[in-house]
């Protein structure tokens, strides 16, 4: 590959590195707890550190664990256990009541469907592994020695955790895209170390003796402690390595060719340490199928010890309640796992391919009855609910504020600031007053203005046609070229007001910035120091120094909790914080402090030791900063406001009306996410509100939690300090809502939503802004948040009504055939659960109640679903009492009607079977589609076809008789239609919510 270094063919040669391959620097080293380590550069006979294999591996199994874990997955539910023992019992002659085949054949059908499923899912992140893993880097390395240094280039992933050394980017900085790490799509300014930096060339790493010491691996992605020491220089140069001098895998060059050194692999990764393995999810609807087939066994338990107790349990009885109990088997049907599986499968194709959710993914294919019965959503704030785009809306300067509206004279104050000194009259004996006050007024306007200019990460990037940093461009300064790039839309949305109102940033690198003013002309900073934002502090800051006048200043903004500490005593800013937050505006304090030449050497010298520390650095170094934040000069507030995504409003109102209780996560200011929820109709205009006070113990929180209880229709704000106090287990007599939970959905965007995705019961990923970690990791995945309506109220609702239905025939089919299974064997046993009833039943997929337009416009039909009626102890009674009546008119029927011989029975028997579940399949059916119709009539075609083939059970020249024909005709008559006649008289006088928006 072309690289903008030039490499020494004597001294170095340039390779190719596979990300999956691991050479013997990255051997693997085996367990141990993680320690700090030593990185040796250009000693040789000191590289003796051993690191774990660096491979990406997202797969569940591996080629000897895959059948073992998949068929142990299987059979740790009971419903798949039973058929396991029932058909290994079958090798038992004593036990044995048939042919093989007809418990195998169907055992054997659905762990094949199972394990095919798993081998493509397994077989797709095989491929996508490979393909990451098997991506080609760039090495630096000595004739005869292991590759130490990587090349990255623009738009590459990085392969493992580095120490960044070098770059190409003539401003001795870069640009990383993290979205795939910590779930922000805004980029991040990456440093070299300084004395690598200054090297001539790349190849000049490799003439150096120098080593890196590094802490032990660990899962802060925001923070790192490390020195940089080169040996051979005099004297020894040491430098100290923070998060701003790393690259952590994942991440993604977004500008010039980095050089770096590569200091952990494998698990010891940072993403990797922070990725859980995801589990194993299973639906509530399967745990209810579960439970429902241990109430049949239960059934068939008894029924086997009432056999054996009529005949008072002679002889070996256990072993004849063995028999029985196989004899009776076929009460609990095998179909029902065949037709659930299949039906996933068919709801999954049908979710992504709806036109109307395009780009919407379905990654877990066992759970989509799971989106019907969802009670309680988690949604993140930004990226979800919001497109994480800011716009500045305030500036407020304690005495007067701007709006959008006002911004004119805020461009009018700057512009005067600048152009004053030609535009003053000639010498008068003194100034008006209200010359006075303006010059006051524009002063203060300028500081603030200024301060927020200097203060922040952004980077000005010189673009033309699609080509970065153009040299032309950069020198002239070309506007239509410029982009802004930072670690925060709320940076770029300052730095882009600073500019609307005259003062622009038009250049910076690592060490100065350039201003540009009303009147063209170039304003120089050169940057001493600057202190990142972190979680922890909730600020930023930065020390420049102005070249026109030697000025040294500091400034800092940040939240309002932590800076009304910092700034000097003020009777304004608590209020006007809570006022701009109560609008909806997320709010940033700026303040500055002016130092000596003597107090900030003094200050450096201290900051340089403290950074240099390898233990407690981050407690060391914020001492040093702090002893500067003292007594800060109050300058503005900052609003700007996240815009909301489109139609966030309806999707939230849809959610509410069918139910849902829709949770907002957010890292805002309690007043910003109040206003927030508001603004997103997640909150109605008149509903109450209350806010959770802050709570240390659980008995007080207890107390909270009644308060809040006594309310009607009250929406809960909630702190996380409070949350967690009330997380764990309540006292006596209470409940917190989100303890027990019957479903529970999360979406979120972005990679800090991952672990939340992942612990939720239905996870849903929005492809937002923080870019497709969270969507990657979710089982269902979206584009848009308002696609969320339509994938819950019509794909989950009829996922859900689908399987509800699919089960309960399932159940009523094998309770009916039970009624007459000593009479089948062989063929007619398999036959009556495969071709004869499968298309039918399974045709249930296809059913709906109500059209999808229907179930969007009342997402009131969606609260009957959380109730869990469709599947439900007394529609599984009911369904159980229909099969006991019409398999017991079928037995009886026939006893009845039969002549002469025996066989005849069979043969009355079996095709009034037939016959009426395919009655009672077109009875169940809402909405008919052509395929169903398809399947009825391709079943009863395939039983008469096969008639012919069926001479060993069936007397094929009596069922061509008249005599045959009325007595399956009566006997189908009467199991079937009373059935139809309560259906019609419940429709009639009692109908389904559904049936009164379909009429």
């Amino acid at each position: 590959l072309p690289l903008s270094f030039p490499l020494s063919p004597v001294v170095g040669k340039h390779q190719s590195f596979s990300a999956g391959v691991c050479c013997e620097w990255l051997r693997c080293c085996g367990g141990g707890e993680p320690r700090p380590r030593t990185v040796w550069l250009g000693h040789p006979e000191k590289r003796d550190q051993r690191y774990p294999r660096n491979v990406i591996n997202n797969q569940k199994y591996n080629f000897f664990t895959f059948l073992p874990g998949v068929l142990f997955n299987q059979f740790k539910y009971f419903f798949n256990l039973y058929f396991l023992l029932l058909a290994c019992s079958q090798f038992v002659p004593e036990m044995r009541l048939g042919a093989l085949y007809t418990y195998w054949v169907p055992l054997g059908f659905v762990l094949a469907v199972t394990v095919i499923r798993e081998a493509v899912e397994e077989t797709r992140c095989y491929v996508r592994d490979r393909e990451v893993n098997c991506q080609a880097y760039s090495r630096l390395t000595a004739r005869g020695q292991p590759p130490v240094f990587l090349f990255i280039t623009q738009n590459q992933r990085v392969p493992a955790d580095m120490i960044f050394l070098r770059t190409s980017e003539k401003n001795g900085s870069c640009f990383l895209r993290t979205d795939q790490l910590d779930g922000e799509t805004d980029w991040k300014l990456r440093l070299p170390v300084a004395c690598t930096q200054r090297l001539p060339t790349a190849a000049d790493l490799l003439q150096i003796r120098s080593y890196v010491y590094a802490e032990e691996p660990n899962i802060d992605i925001h923070n790192f402690v490390g020195t940089f020491t080169r040996e051979d220089s005099d004297p020894p140069i040491s430098e100290s390595l923070s998060i701003e001098n790393t690259l952590w895998a994942g991440t993604v060059i977004a500008s010039g060719t980095v050089v770096g050194v590569v200091l952990y692999t494998g698990r010891e990764l940072r993403s990797v340490m922070n990725t859980s393995n995801p589990r194993s999810k299973i639906g509530l609807f399967d745990l209810e199928v579960n439970c429902l087939t241990k109430i049949l066994f239960g059934a068939l338990v008894v029924v086997s010890l009432v056999m054996v107790a009529l005949q008072h349990f002679a002889g070996r009885w256990y072993l004849q309640i063995i028999r029985f109990l196989l004899l009776f088997s076929n009460i609990i049907p095998i179909s029902l796992r065949v037709n659930l599986d299949m039906g996933k499968i068919v709801y999954s194709w049908v979710i992504r391919r709806d036109s109307k959710i395009p780009g919407t993914v379905v990654r877990s294919s066992t759970i989509p009855e799971q989106l019907g019965r969802i009670s309680y959503l988690l949604t993140d704030k930004t990226g979800t609910l919001t497109q994480n785009e800011m716009v500045f809306k305030r500036l407020h300067l304690g005495t007067v504020a701007y709006s959008l509206d006002s911004m004119d004279e805020v461009q009018s104050h700057i512009f005067s600031v600048y152009t004053q000194q030609s535009q003053d009259p000639p010498a008068q004996k003194g100034p008006t007053l209200t010359t006075k006050v303006r010059r006051t007024m524009s002063s203060r306007v300028h500081e603030a203005v200024k301060a927020i200019a200097l203060c922040h990460n952004v980077t000005p990037v010189y673009e033309s046609n699609g080509v970065t940093d153009q040299a032309e461009a950069e020198k002239q300064y070309e506007d239509s070229c410029r982009v802004y790039q930072a670690s925060s839309p709320d940076e770029v949305a300052l730095v882009q007001w600073t500019e609307s109102v005259g003062l622009t940033l038009v250049g910076r690198d690592q060490s100065s910035m350039q201003l540009r003013t009303p009147g063209d002309q170039i304003l120089n900073f050169t940057i001493l120091q600057i202190f990142p934002f972190t979680y922890e502090s909730k600020r930023m800051g930065v020390i420049v120094r102005d070249e026109s006048t030697g000025e040294i200043t500091f400034y800092m903004k940040g939240a309002d909790v932590v800076m009304a500490g910092i700034v000097q005593y003020n009777d304004w800013l608590e209020e006007e914080c809570g006022n701009m937050a109560r609008e909806g505006l997320r709010v940033l304090v700026v303040a500055k402090k002016s130092l000596a030449e003597e107090q900030y050497q003094d200050f450096e010298a201290r900051y340089v030791q403290a950074k240099l520390s390898v233990h407690d650095r981050s407690l060391k170094v914020a001492t040093v900063i702090e002893s500067l934040e003292m007594e800060m000069e109050l300058l503005c507030l900052t609003g700007v406001e996240d815009q909301l995504q489109a139609d966030v409003r309806p999707t939230l109102e849809t959610l509410r009306n069918a139910g849902i209780k829709v949770w907002m996560l957010t890292g805002d200011k309690l007043e910003t996410a109040t206003c927030t929820a508001k603004n997103a109709h997640l909150v109605t205009r008149n509903q109450d509100i209350h806010v959770f006070r802050l709570v240390t113990n659980r008995s007080e929180a207890h107390l909270e939690l009644n308060a809040f209880r006594r309310k009607h229709d009250c929406a809960l704000v909630i702190s996380g300090d409070s949350l967690e106090v009330g997380a764990g287990t309540p006292p006596t007599g209470s409940s917190w809502e989100c303890a027990s939970l019957p479903a529970l959905g999360r979406g979120g965007d972005g990679g800090n939503d991952v672990s939340m995705i992942q612990e939720s019961d239905c996870g849903v990923g929005v492809e937002g802004k923080e870019g497709k970690q969270a969507s990657l990791a979710a089982d269902f995945s979206i584009t848009q948040f308002k696609h969320l309506g339509r994938l819950l109220m019509v794909h989950g609702r009829n996922s859900y009504k689908r399987s509800a239905a699919l089960s309960q025939f399932a159940v009523f089919s094998s309770v009916f055939y039970f009624a007459s299974v000593p009479l089948y064997q062989g063929f007619l046993i398999i036959g009556y659960s495969t071709i004869y009833t499968m298309f039918p039943v399974f045709s249930l997929v296809l059913d709906k109640d109500v059209k999808s337009e229907v179930a969007m416009l009342y997402p009131e039909l969606y609260k009957d679903l959380l109730k869990g009626r469709p599947l439900s102890y007394k529609t599984f009674l009911i369904w159980v009492l229909i099969s006991i009546y019409q398999g017991s008119t079928i037995m009886y029927g026939a006893l009845l009607l039969f002549e002469s011989e025996f066989v005849h029975i069979v043969a009355i028997s079996f095709t009034s079977l037939i016959l009426t579940e395919l009655l009672m399949v077109a009875l169940t059916i809402q909405t008919w589609h052509w395929l169903m119709t398809v399947a009825e009539l391709l079943s009863l075609a395939c039983y008469i076809a096969s008639l012919v083939f069926l001479h060993e059970f069936i007397d094929v020249y009596f069922i061509a008789t008249l005599s045959f024909l009325w007595k399956v005709s009566v006997i189908t008559l009467v199991s079937c239609l009373p059935l139809y006649v309560l259906k019609y008289l419940r429709r009639r006088f009692s109908p389904p919510s559904y049936s009164k928006l379909t009429s």
